[in-house]
């Protein structure tokens, strides 16, 4: 059922959830650590519950809004000066558009979550940070390690190029309507240029994909359409009978790389 907050009924389509616990929003203002001048955008702003104190610490800030009628609303609330409003789909934006450093925040919706994050990964070389509310399970499955129930694909495609940490928990309890699950909130930083040193980024993720689609099979046959020569696994120094939670990072960038390298003559 949707609830109304302020006058404004929350969408089900759009996955509103609105936060509106003052604590919490200390906590999460606090985690973010806002400085005046540097470049904030936030997404999704809602009701403008963190927009607020965000302005108030940084004095300026962009937000991308796709429901018009809180676009609106915000408008209506803070001088231009002080929030450049995007009307738009996050999904969709080119956040090459903006200066950077940037700073990302933003209670992400949760249908919409990991999309997004993959979204972002591409310009992570303009980032700074990154401070999201999502979902619980998906924070616990981007800062899993190897060995872990968690550890998966999205854990290795965002782990390559950022360390992940989570912060806090923030119980349904903080939002109108009240999700059905625990949020969490997690700080992620993109790693210095050249951490993983990829011959070809294409490749990788159709490697990582495949890994992870068979996870209960070993290397050796899961990944068996893309590394037909078993040699492979011997140049990267990787055991074809194990699966692919067990392998680091690291141990995937290696086998990529060595598929994506040409044979040498006489191989």
């Amino acid at each position: 059922m949707s609830a109304e907050v302020q006058g404004h009924w929350a969408r089900k389509r759009f996955g509103q959830n609105f936060l509106r616990d003052p604590n919490i929003i200390r906590r999460i203002v606090a985690a973010i650590d806002p400085k005046p001048g540097e470049h904030l955008v936030e997404i999704g702003p809602g009701l403008g519950a963190l927009t607020e104190p965000l302005i108030e610490a940084a004095g300026y800030l962009t937000a991308i809004e796709l429901d018009r009628d809180l676009a609106a609303r915000l408008r209506e609330r803070f001088p231009h000066e002080r929030l450049r409003l995007i009307e738009g789909d996050a999904l969709r934006f080119d956040f090459a558009t903006l200066p950077a450093p940037l700073r990302v925040v933003g209670n992400l919706p949760y249908n919409v979550s990991t999309p997004l994050l993959f979204h972002l990964a591409a310009y992570a070389e303009r980032l700074t940070d990154m401070t999201f509310m999502l979902q619980k399970e998906v924070v616990d499955r981007m800062a899993a390690q190897p060995g872990s129930a968690d550890y998966g694909r999205l854990s290795v495609m965002l782990q390559l190029r950022f360390a992940v940490r989570k912060c806090f928990d923030v119980p349904p309890g903080a939002f109108v309507p009240a999700p059905k699950v625990t949020s969490s909130i997690v700080r992620i930083t993109p790693l210095p240029a050249g951490a993983h040193a990829l011959a070809d980024a294409e490749l990788f993720t159709r490697l990582v994909t495949a890994a992870f689609n068979q996870r209960r099979k070993t290397l050796r046959n899961a990944l068996k359409a893309l590394l037909p020569e078993q040699n492979l696994f011997l140049q990267a120094e990787i055991d074809p009978n194990a699966r692919a939670e067990t392998l680091a990072v690291e141990d995937f960038v290696r086998l990529a790389n060595a598929l994506a390298r040409p044979p040498t003559v006489g191989q």
